[in-house]
């Protein structure tokens, strides 16, 4: 049975982008930041990413982030799934909406799910081969699978910055606990990659 993990890049104080995100700027101001362990990382964070992409099966994502790398200024052909892996490998995307898009820039990499989060899990699971379905966010998107205990796995990449606003991963206001168990830890300069097993 594939694990479904909760994989996102966040600011030591939860946040998962920077303010302002539009399709201009996917990370809002100032939220490059948080990516710079995957685009200009040390050899540790390239095995952290390159591990990512060869244990991923299928990818659930929501439709505000799906618009901004099918945007103009989004995924290119050429770059695949995000910072393409060294295998080339491209998993299916499953986004949550609620209505699919009329036509997309990238082609028929992505598969549209209008019927929730339980049911993208379901579809994904059936093309995963037992690998993992990697959860890749936003943060609304990413709370929502750990919110209804579809998440097994937590795998943060916490940049050392503080940003001050943006996009929350965890809500602001009262909800409910989530307890983890610490399973494995990678530090570089860029990032601290921290894993959790979600506790059921």
């Amino acid at each position: 049975m594939s694990a479904v993990v909760v994989d996102i890049s966040m600011s030591l104080d939860g946040y998962v982008t920077g303010p302002d995100v539009d399709l201009e700027h996917g990370l809002g101001q100032g939220g490059e930041v948080l990516h710079v362990w995957a685009i200009d990382g040390d050899a540790a964070d390239r095995a952290v990413l390159d591990s990512s992409f060869l244990e991923t099966g299928a990818v659930i994502q929501g439709r505000t982030l799906f618009d901004i790398i099918d945007g103009p200024n989004g995924w290119s052909e050429e770059m695949g799934y995000g910072a393409q892996g060294a295998d080339k490998h491209v998993p299916p995307i499953f986004v949550l909406t609620h209505e699919p898009p009329a036509t997309t820039r990238l082609g028929d990499r992505f598969r549209f799910v209008t019927d929730g989060p339980a049911s993208a899990l379901r579809q994904a699971q059936e093309v995963a081969d037992g690998k993992d379905i990697v959860v890749m966010g936003g943060g609304e998107t990413c709370y929502a699978f750990l919110a209804a205990g579809l998440a097994d796995v937590v795998r943060l990449h916490v940049a050392p910055v503080v940003l001050g606003a943006g996009t929350r991963l965890f809500p602001a206001e009262s909800a409910a606990r989530i307890n983890l168990e610490l399973t494995g830890t990678v530090s570089t300069p860029a990032a601290q990659h921290l894993t959790y097993k979600v506790v059921k």
